[in-house]
């Protein structure tokens, strides 16, 4: 299956040393410190893999992070945790995902998630996981990913996921 289409003058590729990750601006601290002083020392380390989308100037537009992790099967909703084993279970993180201030507006944020959505569930042909999970920031965040129908964890507000099965009927358009 093939990615999402990006703008034109816009490509997706790996983060690397030469990405100016210092001149990122989205308006969320949090999240231009980490592309900033983090993104490429984790992927150096092999803990996640930062995906940068460069504009016509070189420029970082947007970017994303996805990672691995575990979640325990009691931390998961009934639903989705009835039928699995009762421990650690693997799961796809959403780690990080920003667009520069400059390139708002414009649905990049949508292509984006498109694209780490379609991200996880490649890789999930390979390495089997059970959610998409993340953490969000804030409220405006939250309802950004909600309309990608992600749910809260019990009692965990601000951690949202997508199922599996879910990302599958996502990925086949249903």
């Amino acid at each position: 299956m093939s990615g999402v289409v990006f703008p034109s003058g816009l490509r997706l590729e790996g983060l690397g040393r030469h990405h100016p990750r210092r001149r990122f601006q989205c308006g969320e601290e949090a999240v231009e410190n980490w592309l900033a002083t983090k993104a490429l020392q984790h992927q150096e380390k092999h803990l996640s893999v930062t995906k940068v989308l460069v504009d016509a100037d070189a420029g970082i537009a947007g970017y994303y992070t996805l990672a691995t992790g575990q979640v325990d099967f009691g931390d998961l909703p009934s639903e989705v945790g009835r039928e699995l084993p009762r421990r650690q279970l693997p799961v796809a993180i959403l780690a990080w995902l920003g667009v520069d201030v400059v390139q708002q507006g414009r649905g990049l944020g949508r292509l984006l998630i498109a694209q780490a959505l379609r991200d996880c569930w490649e890789a999930g042909k390979t390495f089997a996981f059970v959610a998409v999970i993340l953490d969000c920031l804030n409220d405006a965040g939250k309802a950004f990913y909600v309309r990608w129908d992600f749910r809260e964890l019990p009692g965990r507000p601000y951690r949202l996921f997508v199922s599996a099965k879910q990302l599958d009927k996502m990925m086949a358009g249903r």
